[in-house]
């Protein structure tokens, strides 16, 4: 069903009308259209004969850890993505973490991730960031301390050259476009009628201005056959990187009936199209990057691509484990109150096995009430802390992020996974995805060899480098620059 929003912030152009399907139904449209013309339309409206000097990065095999921070302004939107982590937040206007916060609050975290967590980079989000009326100010001044700002957006403001202008004269590093299908398909999964077009100007405008740009996509059931079609977007767009990511119960989709096989996909279902995606983006020379999808449903070539919980920390464009964990909390995310005192990254315990699933489950229920989750965490890091040594740097990250996997996600394995080279880098399969669906769709790696290290496979990708990231991304251990492409 349909009804009318008025012109306002998130509607430069006019009326447009809200598109509103059940939480956990099917939003795939009764007509979509045939998929080339659909592709069609978007680069009738995305391409330019008149872009910008396209920027010629520096690309390397190199791995070392992300020195990128992240920022929530407030769960405030212009769309109703059905998959939002924090869609509740943004549809209850008294929710603490609706409205946006002030400036001042917003410069003291940014200077926080940069004097404290050594954060070199940011991915500021909202809600919708554009929609923010101090985002301006907010760039000027994370670029000028030397963080770098990126800003996920769904593009739709983007659509006004003007503002595409005022956002590269302020210092701007590149924007992170939120492309979830093709034509009416994006509209339906966004709430809103005209959403798509609006962002397909908005990419022209952002390669006219000279402003680069990566896509973000959730692999929902609605998107999932139109995967190739996004990658070829990007391609003749000009993106710099694809995110596919794995529809994931975090936050507000914890809630029971959200998440339904009727718009979540089977891990066989994605397979297929992410595949040829992925084929796509490798022979257009655009990054391809997939998050939380287990590595024995993808073809050995493309596990390079595979970002789980245990290689995150290794993409630079993914978050900081230690100032993410900060910025996450309640006090960080919300407009009222002071924030609270900035920590470093703590070892945490493992938890047995046969505990795991308790302790998720404990996890979850304390997502609700934040005050009781940064007890328990802390707790946590106290207990382990004076239990074990100190482990190195890198050690610390792959152990904060097996911790996310297990116990605040409830990944598990199956039966199948024991016996797989594969397990001791994978995350295996979603606790909420396994309830579901099951886990008999796994397969166990037997020819892979010892593998131990996050990196084993995203050691073979070639990745974008930041011309303000060479000195520390490109640097091998020992001191000498790693062999880039």
């Amino acid at each position: 069903m349909t009804e009318g929003v008025g012109k306002g912030r998130g509607d430069p152009n006019g009326r447009t009308r809200r598109i509103r399907v059940e939480r956990g139904a099917s939003h795939t449209p009764a007509r979509l259209g045939d998929t080339e013309e659909l592709l069609a339309h978007a680069l009738g409206r995305a391409t330019t004969e008149h872009a910008s000097t396209r920027r010629d990065y520096e690309r390397t095999r190199h791995r070392t850890l992300t020195r990128r921070g992240v920022m929530w302004l407030g769960q405030t939107c212009n769309l109703r993505c059905h998959f939002c982590y924090f869609l509740d937040r943004i549809e209850d206007a008294k929710h603490v973490e609706h409205p946006f916060m002030t400036l001042e609050k917003a410069i003291a975290i940014c200077d926080t991730l940069r004097d404290f967590y050594g954060n070199t980079a940011i991915d500021i989000q909202g809600g919708e960031p554009t929609l923010w009326p101090h985002i301006l100010d907010l760039v000027r001044h994370c670029r000028s301390i030397g963080l770098m700002p990126t800003l996920i957006t769904n593009g739709i403001l983007l659509a006004d050259r003007g503002k595409c202008e005022e956002f590269r004269d302020a210092g701007i590093r590149d924007f992170l476009v939120s492309v979830h299908g093709l034509g009416a398909l994006h509209d339906t999964v966004v709430g809103l009628e005209g959403a798509f077009d609006k962002q397909m100007l908005g990419l022209r405008n952002l390669q006219e201005v000279g402003i680069p740009f990566r896509f973000n996509c959730v692999m929902s059931k609605a998107a999932t056959p139109y995967l190739p079609a996004i990658a070829r977007l990007a391609v003749e767009t000009g993106s710099n990187a694809v995110n596919f990511l794995t529809f994931n119960p975090f936050e507000d989709q914890l809630d029971a009936g959200v998440r339904t096989s009727e718009n979540v996909p089977r891990y066989d279902e994605v397979r297929g199209p992410l595949s040829d995606a992925l084929d796509v983006l490798e022979a257009g020379g655009v990054e391809g990057n997939v998050r939380y999808f287990p590595l024995c449903m993808v073809d050995e070539r493309h596990r390079k691509s595979m970002y789980n919980f245990k290689q995150l920390s290794y993409d630079h464009h993914e978050w900081d484990y230690a100032s993410w964990n900060w910025t996450h909390e309640q006090p960080q995310r919300s407009r009222p109150g002071e924030t609270t005192k900035p920590y470093s990254l703590q070892p945490r315990m493992r938890t047995a096995p046969t505990l795991q699933g308790v302790v998720g489950a404990i996890v979850r229920f304390a997502e609700k009430r934040p005050a009781l989750l940064r007890t328990m965490r802390r707790g946590h890091e106290l207990v382990s802390r004076a239990v074990a040594p100190p482990p190195s740097r890198e050690a610390l990250y792959w152990n904060n992020g097996e911790l996310r996997a297990t116990e605040h996600c409830g990944y598990r394995y199956s039966a199948t996974c024991e016996g797989c080279d594969l397990r001791r880098i994978c995350d295996g399969f979603h606790g909420d995805y396994a309830e579901m669906f099951g886990t008999d769709e796994a397969t166990s790696v037997t020819d892979a060899g010892d593998v131990s290290h996050p990196t084993h496979y995203i050691a073979r990708q070639v990745k974008v480098v930041e011309l303000e990231d060479e000195e520390w991304a490109l640097e091998e251990p020992g001191g000498e620059a790693s062999a880039t492409e």
